[in-house]
């Protein structure tokens, strides 16, 4: 029921954020991560409500990756090399997402609160990377 939650909400947020991103452009993208964040402590950590928001705020993060941050890998790379700009962005999603994905398996077996510092940790750390490329100039 929460990933169905999670998903319809994913599917709005894609939606508004990319109005929001063709409005305001890459600091769209830092809010969503920002608002993302607690997700995490909220499932893991909080009450029946607190999981229902957390999947609400995975949700979120799930609509930004899956809009805005492809507006921003376009924008950010010449037309002749976009393929591969959309190469790299998504190995290097798909291989973070594995790491992170088995770092989080390993930490669920030994500390479930540790696991949630590791998800808050490594999102707060791509923050300024965001407000960096926030700073790039579209191509």
């Amino acid at each position: 029921m929460f990933y169905a939650v999670a998903m319809f909400t994913d599917a709005l947020a894609a939606l508004a954020l990319g109005r929001m991103y063709d409005r305001k452009g890459a600091p769209v993208i830092v809010l969503s991560i920002l608002i993302a964040i607690p997700f995490a402590p909220l499932v893991l950590l909080g009450s029946f409500t607190g999981a229902f928001l957390g999947a609400v705020l995975w949700g979120v993060g799930m609509g930004a990756q899956e809009s805005i941050f492809k507006a921003a890998v376009k924008s950010m790379s010449p037309a002749e090399r976009r393929g591969t700009a959309f190469g790299i962005f998504n190995m290097s999603f798909g291989v973070a997402w594995f790491a992170g994905s088995a770092v989080m398996g390993i930490l669920y077996d030994v500390s479930i609160p540790a696991l949630v510092a590791f998800s808050v940790l490594v999102q707060l750390l791509a923050v300024p990377f965001l407000f960096a490329m926030k700073k790039r100039r579209p191509v």
